[in-house]
């Protein structure tokens, strides 16, 4: 298991030095700042990869570039309107980039207009620490009353629009705005951010799409350049929906087990595989994660292991991110599945038997809560995390290894 760490560029506040510090092997980054269909060329991929190599202080950093997180996805490829053919093409050639770059795994999403999705970036934990937080009768609100999608009420029980009208009734204008802002919140230097009116137009937009159709579109997708990563000895790696159920009246088509086998299988090919991400498939209560590491993963390419505490048996619901050992995951279990799942492909003689995992998200301890770096993305909180799985890893390891 190769220990990576998320990097979002020069502007991050948790610096390649303090990567180091935490003893991470490989970094996991993308060039945010280039619009989503637009061409990854050589001389920006290029360009990070010196950024990586290098600290701040111009002395060699000992840390390449070895995820793309994530060479994203047109809305325009997922509603296979406008320019989606032109950004299928640019997206090859991107691959093509990376390829000859020496990178060669990428994550991306299918996630239709948002990302991950939080109604709070700060929330205040008993012992001091702060983390992120999915509060469904938040959203529920900013749906109906700030978003004000047309139909949303009519996807919601009496019970809860009523609590979800309470809720509204006590956020001043303050409060409204942040909950909003965190709903649509973007990358750091990312090209694009939505407002709340580009939120309601894709909607509209997706409205023609069921769950059949938007994944239809997104085998279209990967029958285009399944074949290309696969003649390049690129692993492509689809991060679930996040959270892992429908949201604004959009369609969801990677957030089970049975949704992933379908895309899967649909596209035959070893190069179309699947970021498992404990946290996001681990906040529906029905997600099996050490189950799901067994049964898919010889196409498990990258990994996000995270937990997160889910605050009720429904499957939509509130959650908040968990210490990495806490929260509703067997994260033991899970990880003693992928050593299981890395010894098979050693005797199988696979060249990509070590998979390589990032210590996602954390929460905010200490000094994290003075640096502001980038929300679910603290240095100390992931070093906490890291240094547990680590742990863990060691472990089980000496257990398999030690003589009977």
């Amino acid at each position: 298991m190769r220990q990576t760490w998320r990097w979002f560029g020069p502007n991050d506040q948790v610096t390649l030095h303090d990567m180091r510090q935490a003893g991470v092997e490989g970094v996991v980054s993308a060039l945010h700042h280039i619009p989503t269909g637009d061409i990854w060329t050589l001389a920006e991929i290029a360009q990070r990869q010196k950024e990586i190599s290098l600290h701040r202080d111009g002395t060699p950093s000992g840390l390449q570039w070895d995820v793309v997180e994530s060479l994203p996805v047109s809305e325009d490829i997922k509603k296979q309107q406008g320019d989606w053919r032109e950004h299928v093409a640019n997206y090859k050639v991107s691959l093509r980039n990376l390829s000859d770059a020496g990178i060669g795994v990428v994550c991306y999403n299918f996630m239709p207009v948002l990302d991950w999705t939080r109604t709070d970036i700060e929330h205040r934990l008993p012992n001091g620490g702060t983390c992120m937080r999915f509060d469904w009768h938040d959203f529920v609100a900013f749906d109906v009353h700030i978003l004000k999608r047309p139909g949303a009420i009519d996807e919601y029980s009496e019970t809860l629009l009523d609590i979800a009208k309470t809720r509204y009734a006590a956020m001043d204008d303050a409060t409204q705005d942040n909950i909003a802002r965190n709903v649509v919140y973007g990358l750091p230097g990312a090209a694009e951010t939505f407002s709340l009116d580009d939120v309601r137009q894709h909607i509209s937009e997706y409205a023609i799409l069921s769950e059949d159709g938007l994944r239809n579109n997104l085998i279209a997708f990967l029958e285009q350049i399944t074949p290309l990563a696969q003649e390049l000895g690129i692993r492509l790696c689809c991060h679930p929906d996040d959270p892992p159920f429908p949201l604004l009246g959009l369609p969801r088509i990677m957030s089970t087990e049975a949704q992933y086998r379908k895309v899967v299988d649909a596209v035959d090919l070893p190069a179309n595989g699947i970021t498992l991400c404990s946290g996001s498939l681990g906040a529906r209560p029905d997600n099996d994660l050490p189950g799901m590491m067994q049964r898919l993963g010889d196409r498990v390419h990258f990994l996000h292991l995270r937990n997160v505490a889910r605050e009720s048996d429904d499957i939509r619901g509130s959650f908040y991110e968990a210490e990495h050992l806490d929260g509703g995951t067997n994260m033991v279990a899970l990880v003693h599945a992928v050593l299981n799942e890395e010894k098979q492909r050693r005797t199988d003689g696979r060249t990509d038997w070590s998979i390589p995992f990032r210590p996602d998200h954390g929460q905010d301890i200490l000094d994290d809560l003075h640096r502001k770096a980038q929300p679910g993305y603290p240095a100390i909180g992931r070093l906490k995390g890291l240094a547990e799985l680590r742990g863990v890893i060691a472990a089980l390891t000496y257990v398999d290894r030690a003589p009977t």
